[in-house]
Formats: C-alpha cells, sequence, structure tokens
C-alpha cells in the first residue's frame, strides 16, 4: 500500500526549441499520468427535450458545492489516521472531486425525470428549489480500506424554507490501488447522488 505525501507539480509543455535550451535549467517534474479518474452516473437522462409543452415540473438548481482544502486538488486523499492525510499514488481526478460531484448529482436529479435541473449559478434565478451543500470527504480511509463519499446539503425551497441534511456512502474491502479506488469512489458517489435525488423530490 503506497501513499504519496507531496504533491507532483507538472510543468506547462514548451515549444521543442525552448525546451532544449532549458533543459539543463529546470525540471519539468514526473511524467503525466496513464488515466485520469471521473463520474460516470449510473443512470443518464435521456436525449430529447426536458419537458413536454404545457407541462409544468419544478426547477432546481444545483449550484456551486463547497469543500475543505483536502479536496480542492486533482488527488484522492487518503486518510492514514486520524490526524494524518496523504494522497494515493498516481491517483488523478480529471476534475476537482466537488466539480465532478455536482454535476453526478445534477445528472441524477434529471435522470428522475420529475424536475428541470439547472447547474449554472447565473441561472439560480430561474429555480424553485435550490440545492447546495459541502462535499466534505470523497477519498480513501486506509484504516478500513474503504471509499467514503460524505455530503452536506442544503434545500432552500421556494417560500425561503432552509433544510440540512447529511448524506454518506462507504464502500468496504477496497485495495488501495488507483483503479479499485476509483470504482469504489464512483459507486459511493452515485449512492449518495441517488439519495440526494431522493431527498430534493420529497421536498
Amino acid at each position: 500500500m503506497t501513499f504519496l505525501t507531496r504533491p507532483i507539480l507538472s510543468a506547462p509543455l514548451l515549444l521543442a526549441p525552448l525546451l532544449l535550451a532549458l533543459s539543463g535549467c529546470i525540471s519539468l517534474g514526473g511524467e503525466p499520468p496513464e488515466s485520469l479518474l471521473t463520474l460516470s452516473p449510473a443512470i443518464a437522462a435521456p436525449a430529447g427535450p426536458g419537458v413536454a409543452p404545457g407541462e409544468a415540473r419544478p426547477v432546481i438548481a444545483v449550484l456551486y458545492f463547497d469543500t475543505p482544502a483536502k479536496l480542492d486538488v486533482l488527488r484522492v486523499p487518503v486518510a492514514v489516521s486520524d490526524t494524518e492525510l496523504a494522497y494515493l499514488q498516481e491517483a488523478f481526478w480529471v476534475e476537482k472531486p466537488a466539480r465532478l460531484f455536482r454535476r453526478l448529482v445534477g445528472e441524477t436529479i434529471r435522470s428522475r425525470g420529475a424536475a428541470l435541473v439547472v447547474d449554472g449559478d447565473d441561472t439560480a434565478t430561474l429555480a424553485t428549489v435550490t440545492l447546495r451543500g459541502t462535499l466534505i470527504e470523497m477519498g480513501y480511509d486506509a484504516q478500513s480500506a474503504a471509499a467514503v463519499v460524505r455530503f452536506d446539503a442544503v434545500r432552500i425551497g421556494e417560500n425561503g424554507t432552509v433544510t440540512t441534511r447529511r448524506f454518506e456512502a462507504r464502500e468496504t474491502g477496497v485495495a488501495a490501488e488507483t483503479r479499485a479506488v476509483g470504482t469504489a469512489l464512483n459507486a459511493a458517489a452515485n449512492t449518495v447522488a441517488a439519495d440526494v435525488a431522493d431527498w430534493v423530490a420529497a421536498g
């Protein structure tokens, strides 16, 4: 089980002549990862119009999700102990976790077909219901060999009523390897997204 405790910094690509000129002066960092992790919805909304003519549905705005500093990176955090944090070696997200999870939640709500979903902050004024929250955890727990996703959701109704709820899902028996952890995190994230969709729809 190998973890990396420091992030790897990669320099941008430069023109070949400039690379040759600077090759003796600078270090370009490590090799890019062979693959990148992402989240994919268990069920996607079908293609076609989102609502039939004359049909009224609630409009749900899925706004920006906050996140702690440990998740504001392209790495997969590993809880080594209650007080020690590392990052899983060679595991990189294609985008920051909060952005990936926000889109997953929006697509999961959209796939239910019971509401129109807008996920741009500039379209929030169209919404009858607003969903925001904090992605607290989306990483690997080394002590329990589990992938963990934890989300604090905030639902704001049309009349301004605010309700909150914490959601969590765990996939256990996961090896500390990039592919295994990525697959488990995708499953856990879909579980949380489905629970959030049910909660939002229930009002």
